[in-house]
């Protein structure tokens, strides 16, 4: 956990710093395009220092658990499908737009994680694209891939 920690702080800090290369202009937009980028650059950094305190302060907690056999496939089964759907997400989200590729990329998600509760893992994705699209689009000025129509 140590190591993740300080790797994610330098790729935080690698964020942020790439982010301000990046042009002004975006497609009519009040906010630039290096606005969201350094944002999550800096969540980035403050989860990583977060994850190092947490680790250092319970480091008497965790015990190291070395397991000789091989993992089985279905505890890879959730990473592999949302790993997946994550390339198709990017690879769809021009063509179909923001609302349903990013709506059909957390049902995926969610339910690659947690198997059932389609009602609430269909409600919390649409409820989630919409409000994030909304937010960025109208509230902040924004653009984001529409509809196909």
């Amino acid at each position: 956990d140590r190591i993740a920690s300080v790797v994610f702080l330098v790729l935080g800090i690698l964020i942020v710093v790439e982010s301000q290369k990046i042009s002004e202009s975006a497609y009519g937009s009040q906010i630039g395009p290096s606005a969201f980028p350094f944002a999550l650059g800096i969540i980035l950094i403050g989860l990583s220092i977060l994850l190092f305190i947490e680790t250092i302060r319970h480091h008497a907690m965790y015990k190291i658990v070395q397991d000789k056999e091989v993992p089985k496939l279905s505890t890879y089964k959730p990473f592999i499908i949302i790993f997946l759907s994550a390339i198709a997400y990017v690879a769809l989200l021009d063509k179909l737009g923001y609302l349903i590729t990013t709506f059909a990329f957390l049902l995926i998600s969610f339910q690659a994680l947690e198997r059932g509760k389609w009602v609430s893992s269909i409600l919390v994705a649409a409820a989630f694209s919409a409000f994030i699209y909304f937010g960025f689009v109208n509230v902040l000025g924004g653009s984001l891939p529409k509809f196909p129509l």
